[in-house]
Parts: C-alpha cells; structure tokens; sequence
C-alpha cells in the first residue's frame, strides 16, 4: 500500500516540523521523503508545507489535508482490523489515553482480562493529564479515552461516566488512618503531596481552596503518581486521587485511603469516550465495549450512560459475538 506511506512521510513531518527529523524517524533518507513530498504537491497543485531555514510548518492547505489523513488512517486501520478478522486472528491495536490514577491497577487489570480472550490484540496507551489526552483523541493520536474531569470538546462523545470521589491516601500508621472519614482540615494539619496542577483532583483542590480559604502544607507536588506514593510511604505524607485508582486494601506497601467528606469536595466524573462518528478499528471496538460494561457495573444505580437504543459501539461487540 504505497499510497499510504507517503501519507506517513506527510503525517510525521507535520509532526516532527522537520523533514530531516521524521526521516530518522521513519528509517529513509531525507530526500527520499522530501521528493515523495513534492511529487504530492505537484499532484494537489499546492505546497503542503513551507520549507524554512530551520524545520517546516504546515500551510492552510497543508492543515486541512493533514486532517483529513488522520481521520482516514483511523478508517485504515479499522480496514485492518476487518481483513484480520476474516482471518480469524482477532489482531489489533487499542489505542487509549487514561489518567494516571487508572495506570496502577485498573486499566492493566481489564487489559489482562480483555487479552485472556482475545491475546492477539496488543495496546498502546498513553498515561497522560486530562487535557493532552483529548488533544491526543482529536489529533487521532488514540482513538480512546479514559480520563478524570475531561476538558470540553465539541466532538467528543462519551460512552460511559462514573462519578468519583477524592480520597485522601496516607500509610497505614499515620496518624489520620484511625478515621473512617476525614475533613479536608484534618488533612491541611499535615505535610501533603500534591499532584501537579495540570492534574484533575489537584485542580479540584485548588477549586476548594479558593471557595473556603483552606490551605495545606505543601511539602512536595509531582507530575508522578508513583513519586507521589513514594513519598506517602517514605516520607509520612499525605496524598490526594481518585477512588478508582486507590491501591487495593492490605497491599503490600501499607498504603490505604480514607474518604473525605462530600461536604468539603464535590464529586467528579471519570469519563470513558471516543471522537463522535468515528468508526473505531474492531479490536478497539470490543475492548470499548468491555470496559463500557466494566464501569457501568462500577456505577451504583446500573444505569448506563447513553439511551436505551444499542450504541455503535455495542453494535461491533455483538456482530464479534456472533461471528
């Protein structure tokens, strides 16, 4: 399929800024790429890019094709995923971005389940803040995601919500762990490490601390949840996530999460969705599928997100099902 190879070389040198850069990247010779390029624009009848002392950029044109092969590679890959079923080899690439507090054990838990099943299919995921990941599903970086208090995209479509509470996470022998429940204030008395601000449950701390005035003993803040659990073992602090990606109780490790009070931190939503009207590859439509159901189990009234009509989505699992 050589057509789409050059659409690569187009792809990653609009990602690169750079022909020499994506080159390396794609294992070619510079001109190689350059001259696959030139011969595109002799066929479109623009530039796709303007050419600089120092890298490239994308033109309006070059925007606007850009775009469009992006879409498209999702259409190819989910052609793929379609002749490799015929096959029956069940092969394919999930895609996904997810926040940090679904890394430890939630995510890699329901990929263990999901390959038990279908063991061909192989994931490439992302774990990433909020924002990037719905940059990555919009610039069809990942064709799913699964993230804590999602920025606002227009064409965004979720497949599944579940609420989420904060949780304050501490070592077993710290002083707070005696309480099934705690205030925000209680926590404030001690030394906290906070998650970076680009983080959903940091921002939704701050959001509390401006409302109410309350303030903590910021003693460390990490883009890392796993830095931030080192340091709630090894330096006595306390730390704040999601209860969906609190450890598992009795863990080795000795860390273990209380509660805090509704009354001191509204709830959120952890949001599971895709690009609207995008045709997901097969393999990542039944993974979707199984992770849709996972979370709406998760959820306490068992109600699903959506209406009462089968989703795309659905759909796909039930034709895999069937077939």
């Amino acid at each position: 399929m050589k057509h789409l190879r050059i659409l690569n070389y187009v792809d990653e040198v609009a990602r690169a800024g750079s022909i020499r850069k994506a080159a390396e990247r794609l294992n070619v010779t510079a001109s190689a790429v350059n001259r696959r390029i030139a011969d595109l624009e002799d066929e479109l009848g623009t530039p796709l890019f303007d050419r600089r002392p120092r890298g490239v950029r994308l033109t309006s044109a070059g925007e606007l094709f850009v775009h469009y092969l992006r879409g498209q590679n999702g259409e190819v890959e989910r052609m793929k995923s379609q002749i490799e079923d015929l096959k029956g080899l069940r092969r394919g690439t999930v895609r996904i971005a997810c926040s940090q507090a679904l890394a430890l054990d939630f995510l890699p838990r329901e990929i263990a389940e999901f390959r038990k099943t279908h063991p061909a299919v192989s994931f490439d995921v992302k774990v990433v803040d909020h924002e990037w990941a719905m940059a990555a599903l919009s610039a069809y970086e990942v064709d799913l995601v699964i993230v804590f208090r999602p920025p606002y995209l227009a064409n965004f479509q979720p497949l599944m919500t579940l609420e989420q509470q904060l949780v304050a996470v501490m070592a077993k022998d710290h002083p707070l762990a005696a309480l099934r429940k705690l205030r925000l204030s209680d926590c404030a008395a001690y030394p906290v490490a906070m998650p970076e601000r680009s983080i959903g449950g940091r921002q939704l701390l701050d959001e509390v601390s401006a409302r109410t005035g309350l303030t903590f003993k910021i003693a460390a803040q990490s883009n890392s949840f796993e830095m931030l659990r080192g340091l709630v073992i090894r330096a006595g602090m306390i730390s704040f996530q999601i209860k969906i990606g609190t450890m598992p109780a009795g863990n080795r490790l000795g860390v273990i999460a209380r509660e805090i009070d509704d009354r001191d931190v509204p709830r959120a939503n952890l949001v599971f969705g895709q690009l609207r009207g995008r045709n997901l590859p097969i393999a990542t439509a039944v993974f979707a599928e199984s992770l849709r159901r996972t979370l709406a189990a998760m959820r306490s009234d068992r109600v699903p997100h959506s209406s009462g009509k089968p989703s795309a989505v659905r759909k796909t699992a039930a034709i895999m099902r069937a077939s």
